[in-house]
């Protein structure tokens, strides 16, 4: 009986650390590039809902704040950058699904330090080269004016462990449509673990 206890009790302590390791923190936090930079925050309350906070810092006087919701927590930010312009761009990271799982990015870039301006940025699940065997569970990383995004590959009957080894993207902003800027797909490859 005491056994059954002690089982339980660890069982118990397990779980509970599982949940906290899924839980996201509010966010408030700012990210420069020399002297500008941005100030993000984020209740992550809702994960159907949250208010994100995007405000401009060292840039020009007339640089308006921009306020907007999201679906999903964010989890982390960065700034660089990504079109070799001389000004900084920002990523916000968010997850959504069950079990915020799902990675995403908003992005903005600094139009000369005037204003801030949408960056456009690919779904995966438009993508037929990249969507096969995702799942979610993305990694993040900046690496040199560029974005790489790693997730696990789920082969066709893998349920939660997936056996496909990883696929890791790299993102590049670029021209887009109607003037804009977006982030386009420079190269991918997958590796085993």
């Amino acid at each position: 009986m005491g056994n059954k206890y002690i089982y339980f009790i660890v069982a118990g302590l397990l779980f509970a650390g599982s949940i906290k390791a899924q839980q996201f923190k509010k966010i408030d936090t700012i990210a420069k590039l020399g002297d500008a930079g941005y100030h993000v925050s984020c209740n992550n309350k809702n994960p159907d809902a949250n208010s994100l906070n995007v405000s401009p810092i060292g840039f020009k006087s007339e640089a308006r704040p921009a306020f907007f919701e999201i679906k999903g927590k964010v989890s982390s930010i960065a700034v660089d950058d990504f079109n070799d312009d001389g000004y900084p761009d920002l990523l916000i990271f968010y997850f959504t699904g069950t079990n915020n799982e799902i990675g995403n990015i908003v992005c903005i870039s600094s139009s000369e330090n005037t204003s801030l301006v949408p960056v456009g940025f690919p779904d995966i699940y438009n993508d037929p080269k990249l969507r096969p065997g995702y799942k979610g569970h993305d990694e993040f990383k900046v690496m040199v004016g560029t974005l790489l995004r790693t997730y696990p590959i789920y082969k066709e009957g893998d349920t939660d462990t997936p056996t496909g080894g990883k696929r890791v993207v790299q993102y590049k902003m670029g021209p887009g449509e109607n003037g804009r800027q977006a982030f386009k797909v420079i190269r991918f490859y997958e590796k085993q673990d």
